[in-house]
Formats: C-alpha cells, structure tokens, sequence
C-alpha cells in the first residue's frame, strides 16, 4: 500500500543559485559579479585574469533540489511549454550526486495531461510570472521533482513493492474530503468516497506511482501516475502517458532513489547544473510513432 507523505516546504529561485562544481568534482562559490585576480605562476609571471559569472559548469548537489540531489536515476520529461499535452522523455543515471549525468536512452515521445503543465504544490516558488499551479481536477500534469514510488499492474507481483491491482478493491483516492487523498489503498478501508477503480482502466495495466506531494486543504491534485497512453497525441488527465513497452520498462529502470522531472523547456535553465545538458525537443508526431 501506498501511502501520501507530508507537504514538503517551497524552494525559492535564490536557492539554486549559490555554488557551483569544477570539472574534477571540486565545488567553489558562485560569482555572481566580475572578479579580479592575481595568479603567479613560473619564472616569475604574472597572470591577471577576470571572471564573469559563469554559467556552464555544473551545480553542486547540495543547491539542487533534494529530490535530484540525491538521485542516481533520472526520468527526464520536457514539454515546449506549460500548455502543450506532447512531451519527450529521457533516462540518465550518474555514478553519484556530483557527477555529471549520463544518458542511457534515446529520445522517447510522451503525454502529459491534455492542458499541459501546472507547478506542483512542492513548486509553487518556481514558477515564473503567470505559469499555472497544478490543482484538482484541471487536467494538468504537476511540473517539478518527484521520487517515482511503487509499480502497478494487472499481473501478479514480480518485483519488491508492486501493487497488484484487484477489481473493486485496489483504488487511487482523489476526494480531498478523505485523509487518504493521493493514496492507492482499498476500497474497503475508505467507504463511498471518490476514487478511482484502478483495475477498470486498460490504462493502468502497467504503471508506476508518482509520489506526488499534495495539498488536500487546496486541492492541489491527486493520483499522479505513470501509465500507458491512449494514442501518441492525445493527453491525460493529469498523468504521464507511454506505450505499454516503455512503461514496462521504466519499471525495471526506476529501482529505489529514481526521481522524475516534469519541466517546460522554458524552465530548465532555471535549474543549470541539476538537470542534463541541453534543453530537448518534442518530436512531430507521425505514424511511424503511433
């Protein structure tokens, strides 16, 4: 069983903003102004030299978000923007927090929910301007960071954690009223509240459990899953959709520690450093991908 964990504090634009990695591994501050020094260097030289900020090198661990931090195993999902339903995804993994990210995928076509992208309530510092929050009911994907919980699916357990779903007893809360709001659960442990009967859809035949940190005060959005899609354009409700095949295989990929990313191309240089190199783009969508 599933259960939602605590809301989680927000992160302001300043925190990822502090130092940075030299190639070797090594952490020095980051220069936010010109810097002048001096260096002496052999038979008596000197070399002068100025620094601007500099943009390129990778941020430590530590001034990244703690959910990518930490992780060894990254899910990579981009849109073009908040408000397109098509995406692309990649998977990375990196020896340890202050190396840098390796990719060990191609580029895989994707949908999120049919409105596109809204900060989760973990994000809601993050976003910039009028960029829309993720609430219940919108249809839209939560952005930002989040560790990928348990596997799910019609078929029999087959890995540590799988959740087997059952007919009429496996269910995903998304009535704010419940204290077991954004949980899969029973349907006997919740009595007549909305939820959603998880062996009814076809979609849910192999899926993977976002851990999602919600709000039920204000309704910030529930049952966030990874699960396979309708069609190759066509969006969810507020989910990751994939072909049955990948699914299957992120849940083979996402051992403990794996950490999903949901981001606009807009916002990844707002996270220089945390994330993999350049920014990605979503594919046309033709037959050969449907």
């Amino acid at each position: 069983m599933v259960r939602g964990g605590r809301n989680s504090a927000t992160v302001s634009h300043s925190y990822f903003r502090q130092r940075h990695e030299r190639p070797d591994g090594i952490c020095f501050p980051f220069l936010t102004r010109k810097h002048v020094g001096m260096r002496r260097i052999r038979k008596g030289k000197v070399l002068i030299f100025a620094a601007t900020t500099i943009l390129a090198s990778p941020v430590c661990a530590e001034t990244c978000p703690d959910q990518i931090a930490e992780a060894s195993r990254l899910v990579l999902v981009t849109t073009r923007s908040m408000d397109t339903q098509l995406a692309t995804m990649q998977l990375f993994t990196r020896q340890s927090a202050n190396k840098l990210w390796k990719r060990v995928s191609a580029t895989e076509p994707a949908v999120v929910g049919k409105a596109g992208l809204g900060w989760g309530y973990s994000f809601l510092d993050l976003k910039d301007g009028e960029e829309p929050e993720k609430v219940e009911g919108d249809k839209r994907t939560p952005a930002g960071f989040f560790r990928i919980g348990a596997s799910f699916g019609f078929a029999p357990p087959r890995r540590p954690a799988y959740i087997e779903l059952k007919a009429g007893e496996t269910v995903c809360v998304e009535d704010p009223s419940s204290p077991f709001y954004n949980t899969i659960t029973k349907r006997s442990e919740i009595g007549s509240v909305e939820a959603d009967d998880m062996r009814s859809s076809p979609f849910y035949r192999s899926g993977l459990f976002v851990e999602y940190l919600s709000d039920r005060a204000t309704r910030r959005g529930s049952c966030i899953l990874i699960h396979i899609w309708s069609a190759p354009d066509t969006g969810t409700a507020g989910c990751i959709g994939l072909p049955e095949e990948r699914v299957r295989a992120l849940q083979d990929f996402s051992r403990p520690g794996a950490v999903l990313a949901v981001l606009p191309e807009t916002a990844l240089e707002r996270f220089q450093g945390c994330l993999p190199g350049a920014p990605l783009r979503t594919p046309a969508v033709t037959s050969a991908n449907r």
